[in-house]
């Protein structure tokens, strides 16, 4: 894996730079006023922060779970995500309206550049977060969502949605890790792939497989938007010891599993899948409980990636 990259947002050869849009325009400028809004954008890290993140992260990796829990972790990941749907339903997690900010490719806004007949696959769909907000948000009668999740009580949960439209999107269980499993469209005939919260899951020796395989759906030009936790976030070093898998990789309390990623090491599962960067930054934000007075610094990865032409596409152009 390369190194972190300290990073502007690059773009693709032959294409207008993608920016990192803007989310909130708070930057807390003066830390006296941290209690004054629930979220701050863009937070530097002193190098004290820094130092006192990574001395958590060697204590809490310093006791590895035995090899043989592992392996049982692995074997059993499909009956944990299914446990976890069976208990918290549509409960967990919030509806993502911030992915059109975000990613504005999604919304059916013009001026978001993108051909607007298009197929989306969601991969990772989780209880519906994102592909009812889409659906609801996107009106265009050109968009069809397809959306798959490795639990099949996820599944299940958003076709009993009575958001769910067979006639704009389909839902179906996938394990993008066994590849003898396909999804019900053929392979370059998809505009946009949804990667959000979802590899962060997998075991980090099947990321690379899992993203060329994933890519191999996409059309050349087609994109990728990536979102997925990033080293250091406050969900990383909350973890007690004893509950570390291997590096930067950790099991929660309830079977589930959780990869904290660079930015150096998104580029390269992406560029070795054949994907060129249109984006890729760190985001940092503090979020505040003002009620509790409580400080929560969160690191995500972002990024945009689209599919260069193959040498067969080249030709026939």
């Amino acid at each position: 894996m390369c190194p972190d990259l300290q990073y502007k947002p690059a773009m693709a050869e032959g294409c207008p730079e993608d920016k990192r849009p803007v989310f909130g325009n708070r930057r807390l400028e003066d830390t006296a006023r941290v209690l004054e809004h629930n979220a701050w954008d863009d937070v530097e890290w002193g190098e004290e922060q820094k130092r006192e993140a990574e001395e958590k992260v060697a204590e809490n990796s310093h006791d590895l779970v035995a090899e043989e829990e592992r392996e049982g972790y692995e074997a059993a990941a499909a009956e944990y995500w299914d446990n976890f749907y069976q208990q918290h339903q549509n409960k967990f997690f919030k509806d993502r309206h911030w992915l059109f900010t975000e990613f504005p490719e999604l919304s059916s806004d013009p001026r978001s550049g993108v051909d607007r007949r298009r197929t989306v696959w969601e991969v990772g769909c989780g209880a519906g977060n994102t592909v009812f907000p889409l659906l609801q948000t996107n009106k265009d009668e050109g968009l069809f969502v397809y959306c798959s999740d490795f639990s099949k009580t996820a599944v299940r949960l958003v076709q009993e949605n009575s958001l769910y439209a067979e006639g704009r999107c389909h839902a179906f269980q996938c394990d993008i890790t066994d590849h003898a499993c396909p999804p019900p469209f053929p392979p370059s005939s998809v505009d946009i792939i949804i990667l959000v919260f979802v590899l962060s899951a997998i075991h980090p020796s099947k990321m690379q497989a899992v993203v060329g395989w994933v890519c191999s759906y996409l059309r050349p030009g087609g994109l990728i938007l990536f979102r997925d936790y990033g080293r250091h976030d406050m969900a990383q070093l909350r973890f007690k010891k004893g509950r570390c898998l291997g590096d930067n990789f950790y099991v929660r309390g309830d079977g589930t599993r959780v990869y904290f990623f660079t930015e150096g090491e998104v580029d390269d599962l992406m560029t070795e899948a054949g994907m060129e960067r249109r984006q890729l930054y760190v985001d940092r934000r503090l979020q505040v409980n003002r009620g509790r007075q409580v400080q929560m610094y969160r690191v995500w990865v972002q990024a945009k990636y689209v599919k260069k032409p193959s040498s067969a596409d080249s030709e026939k152009t």
